[in-house]
């Protein structure tokens, strides 16, 4: 090998090896000093270096961000996620239950907001059926990802690739580097391509979840008890309108006796007290229901149309208005001058610009009445304000604490038809695109950013939330990565190591070379970030096929799915780190429940890729 190639396998081995240490640098600050480095050693070009930055899968990733974000703030995925679990009482249930629907909306939404959505569902629901969050949240991460190798757009890995395939290609046109036949091999993959291997792994890992896998999970109970003191009930009074989906409608039949964390006390209509509530009372316009529990859950519930907080009729009462909207936390201090004031008596309208729609006061028992409620010191009050409240009061000696509310951004649920629309709209082009009219990775990333335009145009979402959506880490790492995988290529080191590898195993041994790349993508997946795998990787199993006189196509394939796999460590993806926290796991936990999972699926998709696409060319 070259001086050149010697030193991308330092600057690459150097990566992966920073990369194990907890007080490592982020992975993009990594990533961008790998690629300043073989820049700074002469090993490729800035332009070459630069060229990720302005890839298609690049910019295709960032407008998928934007348009999942779109379908959570609509409440299109809210939806779903709350009908699902509906009466299931047992872990298991709740696995098969999940299965379906997180396959199927992984596989065209990143998966990272599916498991964001999802997690605190999930935990709600542990509370509530005393059920520990260690028994379901890792099967909802496992799920996710296999979900996403179903399609090409479930995950950003499978569109890498797919920009990559095309690169290659374009790049042929001009050096004429391989055969015709092996050239061809390299157009870009179709939306359900990949979908042939993935979707078989993905039922086969499912069934494995819901009848081995869970079997393997902790219970661990400390969490349950850990979850229950850390649940704070509030009091809160709802205002029936007459726009409100739940009139005309039973308690149970607008499941308000199946609330996460939330019952139901009271009806107060006009001088008539329902209480205590049952099942079978109807729900009327002007009633006032009268709810303790969670925040959460009250978040969830003044995202419904037509239901707001009694002591903020006028600010909330239109859907304009409510866009405006947010939920805060804010302490009641010693030197309030609301203290001994009742909420009603205390004017926050007029004296703050806030309607309080529930009270939470440690070991008392509150009135029925959010208004007749007298304050004391260490009250906290859920407050409904704009945007600006915390900044404006966080010092204010009336409170000890002003704090805003996770999940209360409110939601266009009006516009969640226009999301759905779009977003199916979407799905149907990059179907038709990349099989009948064999449209280009750039006219599918235009298509994909003409998708999250129009999100914003329909104000399905803000301009300011489309912004906060897109992960510039996971960005920039793709685009970084991108360039090192072109060091690879550009200095001979990835045809160097695909040479070796042939001699060592032989180009007779077809089946043996990509069973060996898989592994290795596997292996490195699980240490390293999945995008920087594939793109490091794919320059070396073309280059394998190319010196084996093999098709690339199942070696390319086999990269996809193996770095896209992790089950095996927290970090190999980023949903496993999102539910390691809430559940409560140990790194032992991944590995003994995800090696099985690894082990089937390898062995599925080692059997089917030569199948669908064979090593002759």
């Amino acid at each position: 090998m070259s001086l050149e190639a010697w030193l991308s396998l330092i600057i690459v081995g150097l990566l992966f090896a920073v990369l194990q240490y907890r007080r490592a640098p982020s992975t993009d600050i990594l990533f961008i000093g790998g690629l300043v480095a073989v820049v700074a050693l002469g090993i490729i070009t800035p332009a070459t270096a630069l060229a990720g930055f302005a890839n298609p899968a690049v910019l295709m990733i960032a407008a998928l961000f934007v348009v999942a974000a779109g379908l959570r703030l609509t409440g299109v995925l809210d939806l779903i996620g709350s009908r699902l679990l509906g009466s299931v009482q047992t872990d298991s249930g709740a696995i098969a239950r999940l299965s379906c629907v997180v396959l199927g909306l992984s596989a065209f939404v990143n998966n990272t907001p599916v498991v964001a959505m999802f997690v605190p569902m999930l935990v709600d629901w542990c509370r509530k059926r005393g059920v520990s969050p260690s028994r379901v949240l890792i099967p909802v991460s496992y799920l996710a990802i296999m979900g996403g190798t179903c399609t090409l757009i479930g995950t950003s890995t499978n569109i890498v690739v797919n920009g990559l395939l095309q690169t290659e290609q374009r790049v042929d046109d001009s050096a004429k580097l391989y055969s015709e036949p092996f050239r061809e091999q390299l157009g870009g993959m179709s939306l359900f391509e990949i979908g042939q291997v993935g979707l078989p792994c993905a039922a086969l890992g499912s069934l494995y979840l819901i009848f081995f896998g869970r079997r393997l999970l902790p219970k661990r109970r400390g969490l349950i008890e850990r979850l229950d003191q850390q649940r704070r009930e509030y009091l809160v009074e709802l205002l029936v309108k007459s726009d409100c989906r739940f009139i005309g409608k039973t308690v149970e039949e607008a499941d308000l006796r199946q609330l996460r964390g939330l019952f139901l006390i009271e009806i107060d209509r006009g001088d008539n007290v329902i209480t205590p509530v049952t099942p079978s009372d109807v729900i009327e316009a002007g009633d006032r229901l009268v709810f303790t529990g969670v925040v959460t859950t009250i978040v969830d519930l003044v995202k419904i149309p037509g239901l707001v907080p009694a002591g903020d009729v006028e600010g909330a009462g239109t859907v304009r208005r409510r866009r405006f909207r947010w939920l805060f936390e804010a302490v009641i201090s010693k030197s309030s001058p609301l203290i001994g004031m009742s909420i009603r008596e205390g004017g926050f309208r007029q004296r703050y610009n806030a309607a309080v729609v529930a009270v939470h006061r440690n070991g008392a028992r509150l009135p029925s009445k959010v208004g007749d409620i007298v304050l004391e010191p260490g009250d906290t009050l859920l407050l409904q304000t704009r945007t600006g409240f915390a900044q404006r009061y966080r010092h204010n000696p009336d409170f000890y604490l002003v704090a805003g509310v996770d999940g209360s951004q409110p939601q266009e649920n009006e516009r969640a038809w226009i999301a759905t629309v779009l977003v199916v709209g979407l799905i149907l082009w990059l179907a038709l695109a990349s099989t009948i009219f064999s449209c280009s990775m750039a006219a599918l990333a235009i298509a994909s950013l003409a998708v999250a335009g129009l999100m914003v145009v329909t104000r399905c979402i803000s301009v300011a939330n489309a912004r906060e959506a897109v992960d510039l880490q996971v960005l920039v790492t793709i685009a970084a990565a991108l360039g090192l995988g072109r060091a690879l290529t550009e200095s001979g080191a990835a045809q160097a190591i695909a040479s070796l590898l042939v001699n060592v195993v032989g180009s007779a041994h077809p089946y043996l070379l990509l069973a060996v790349l898989y592994v290795l993508a596997i292996v490195f997946t699980e240490l390293i970030t999945n995008v920087a795998v594939a793109a490091m990787l794919f320059p070396l199993a073309v280059a394998m096929a190319e010196a084996s006189g093999l098709s690339p196509r199942p070696f390319v394939m086999a990269i996809a799915m193996a770095a896209s796999l992790s089950f095996v460590t927290p970090i190999g993806y980023q949903t496993n780190l999102m539910v390691m926290g809430p559940g409560g796991y140990k790194p032992r936990d991944y590995m003994r429940v995800g090696l099985p999972l690894t082990v089937l699926v390898s062995c599925v998709a080692l059997l089917l890729i030569p199948r669908i696409w064979p090593f002759a060319l």
